[in-house]
C-alpha cells in the first residue's frame, strides 16, 4: 500500500513523513521543489497544485492520500485553496486512489470567514466523491508561536484581542500521528475528527509557560481588536481579510476553540501532548 503525502515539508507533512517511514510504510512525499524531496530522506514525487497536470504522475500507483495545503491571502477573488484541492481530489480519484484523509480546520463550515469556508467546500467535494475519506479538523497549532502566526511578535511578546478565551493548542506531530493511523489501518472512514491538545489555555498562561521554557520574560498583550486591524493593515495586509480576522479573534476571546477532545488517544492510544512538554523539546 502506497500513501502519498502532501504538504510534505510542511508542520504536519514532515512529522506525518517521519512517522511513516520510522513505522515501514510505503510513503511517497509530494513536493514542488526536487532538493526539498531530497532533503525529507524518503521517495517522492514532483508535483504542483497550480500545476494539476503533474499530479497524475504524483499520484501513480498510490492507494492512500495526505491531502494538505496551506491557504493563501487572497487579495481578490476566492480562497485559491479551493480550486487546488479539488483538482488534487479528482486527480486522485482518477489515479485509483481509494482513501484519502484530509486535513481540515476547526470550524469549517459553509460561509465561515478566512480559510474555514473553503475547507467545507473542499470537505464536501470529497465527500461527494467515490473515495472513501477522514477529515482531521485540528485547532490552532502550538508551532504557531515560534513561526509568528500566534501573534507573537519580533520582541516575542504575545499580542491580540484574545482577552481571557482559551484555546485548545494541538503540536502538529500530534495531528500528524492522526493522520498516520488513518492512513495505514482501516478505521476511520466517514468519520470527522476535532483534534485538540489535552488543555485550554489563556493566552496569558501560554505567555507564562514561553517565559519558564525559554527563560527570558515574554508578556502577552491585550489590545482592541481594532488597534491590532489597523496594524495589520498598516502592514499591507488586505483590508477584507483583516476584517474577517477580527471576527475570527472575537470568535476566540468567546471561547470558540476551547473544546479539549480525545481525538488524539483515540487514534493514536497516547495522550496528547500538553503545551509545557512541547515547549521544553522546542526550546533546547
Amino acid at each position: 500500500m502506497t500513501i502519498v503525502v502532501t504538504g510534505a515539508t510542511g508542520s504536519i507533512g514532515r512529522h506525518l513523513v517521519r512517522q511513516l517511514t520510522d513505522a515501514g510504510a510505503d510513503v511517497r512525499a509530494m513536493v514542488r521543489d526536487e532538493r526539498a524531496g531530497a532533503a525529507l530522506g524518503c521517495p517522492y514525487a514532483v508535483g504542483d497544485f497550480d500545476r494539476p497536470e503533474t499530479l497524475a504522475a504524483a499520484f501513480a500507483g498510490a492507494d492512500r492520500l495526505l491531502l494538505n495545503s496551506a491557504g493563501a491571502i487572497p487579495t481578490t477573488g476566492p480562497q485559491p485553496m479551493v480550486r487546488q484541492q479539488k483538482d488534487a481530489l479528482d486527480a486522485a480519484s482518477a489515479a485509483g486512489i481509494t482513501r484519502v484523509v484530509k486535513i481540515s480546520a476547526l470550524g469549517a463550515r459553509p460561509g465561515a470567514k478566512l480559510s474555514l469556508g473553503a475547507h467545507a467546500e473542499i470537505e464536501a467535494h470529497l465527500t461527494a466523491s467515490d473515495m472513501e475519506w477522514s477529515l482531521l479538523r485540528p485547532t490552532g497549532f502550538m508551532q504557531n508561536f515560534f513561526t509568528g502566526q500566534g501573534g507573537t511578535t519580533v520582541t516575542g511578546d504575545i499580542v491580540g484581542p484574545y482577552g481571557d478565551g482559551r484555546v485548545a493548542y494541538v503540536d502538529a506531530a500530534d495531528v500528524a500521528a492522526c493522520a498516520a493511523a488513518l492512513l495505514t489501518g482501516g478505521k476511520g472512514a466517514g468519520e470527522a475528527y476535532t483534534v485538540s491538545g489535552p488543555e485550554a489555555l489563556t493566552h496569558g498562561e501560554i505567555a507564562a509557560l514561553l517565559t519558564a521554557a525559554l527563560g527570558r520574560p515574554v508578556a502577552y498583550r491585550d489590545v482592541p481588536a481594532a488597534e491590532r486591524a489597523a496594524e495589520l493593515t498598516a502592514q499591507g495586509l488586505p483590508a477584507a481579510f483583516v476584517a474577517d480576522l477580527v471576527e475570527l479573534w472575537a470568535e476566540m476571546a468567546a471561547g470558540a476553540q476551547r473544546e479539549v477532545t480525545t481525538a488524539v488517544r483515540d487514534l493514536t492510544g497516547r495522550e496528547a501532548r500538553t503545551f509545557a512538554a512541547f515547549l521544553r523539546d522546542a526550546a533546547a
